[in-house]
């Protein structure tokens, strides 16, 4: 699969993309492995069945299963991968999501370097504007842009709807006297076998979700040149607040073929410090992150 000129240019624009229907023959078996790998860690959140109260994540997700590492196989993910970051692009890891509720406005990292990377996202559930679908803000991946930068800067100063329902609370709390969920946006409306694809910069959230809204996402990145592997050191080290000890999971690794380690190598070479951090990280939380 090659992505055309005109996606090429719509993603470089807006910073996202949607291929509707792309994995709609295989969604079926994906949702049950979805299901068995959250079943042999405890239904839920750090080994706890899911309570509905609170996302429950679990890291390195398809990692857990040959049959969804395999996805990094796939001429498709590999056909995306490789027209936006290059075919020596690194897989930067998984996870897979019980969502809960509303997820407030964020960028999974602001990342200035110059290195670009993406995030792909399977939602296993319909899911519409009122309903925790994915909303996105076209154009707010750029951290030296103006607009960008403003949202960067102020988004987080959002009231929850807590607080607008809080009748000692003004609406002109907020940088721009809304709530999240009417802030100007795209909505993407998605089905199960669809596959989501953005910026890690680019400003997203969901409002309106269940109790049990299921998701899974793979994480991938240009190649690092060797005098910025400290910068992915230290990205690596954010791993350890999930409590895994190495960049991958056992069955991503051992399934791999020649073609997909090229895709892992970098980050299983600078993985070393990872291990001693997550030890430190389990002394210190009383469980592992949820995000």
């Amino acid at each position: 699969m090659n992505l055309s000129g005109q996606q090429l240019a719509f993603f470089q624009t807006f910073g996202y993309l949607a291929f509707r229907g792309l994995f709609k023959n295989e969604i079926a078996t994906i949702t049950e492995v979805f299901e068995e790998i959250w079943q042999e860690h405890g239904g839920g959140h750090a080994g706890r069945p899911h309570d509905g109260t609170a996302r429950s994540a679990l890291a390195q997700f398809i990692d857990h299963d040959a049959r969804l590492s395999a996805l990094l196989d796939d001429l498709r993910i590999k056909g995306i991968a490789t027209g936006l970051l290059g075919d020596d692009f690194n897989f930067s890891g998984s996870d897979g999501n019980y969502y809960v509720g509303d997820t407030r406005w964020h960028s999974d990292g602001w990342h200035r370097n110059g290195i670009l990377h993406i995030k792909m996202a399977l939602y296993l559930d319909p899911v519409t504007a009122e309903t925790g679908c994915l909303r996105v803000i076209p154009g707010s991946f750029l951290p030296d842009d103006q607009f960008s930068s403003a949202l960067q800067s102020s988004i987080k100063l959002i009231p929850t709807d807590t607080q607008f329902s809080d009748p000692q609370s003004s609406e002109s709390q907020g940088p721009w006297g809304v709530r999240g969920r009417d802030l100007p946006a795209v909505a993407l409306d998605s089905k199960p076998g669809d596959l989501l694809v953005f910026n890690h910069n680019l400003k997203h959230a969901s409002f309106g979700g269940g109790t049990r809204r299921r998701m899974f996402t793979m994480n991938l990145c240009q190649h690092y040149p060797e005098e910025r592997l400290p910068e992915l050191r230290e990205m690596i080290a954010g791993g350890a607040r999930f409590w895994v000890e190495r960049a991958y999971g056992e069955a991503m690794v051992q399934t791999a073929g020649p073609e997909r380690m090229r895709h892992l190598e970098q980050f299983l070479a600078n993985d070393g410090h990872l291990a001693g951090l997550a030890r430190k990280a389990r002394e210190s939380m009383p469980e592992p992150a949820r995000g």
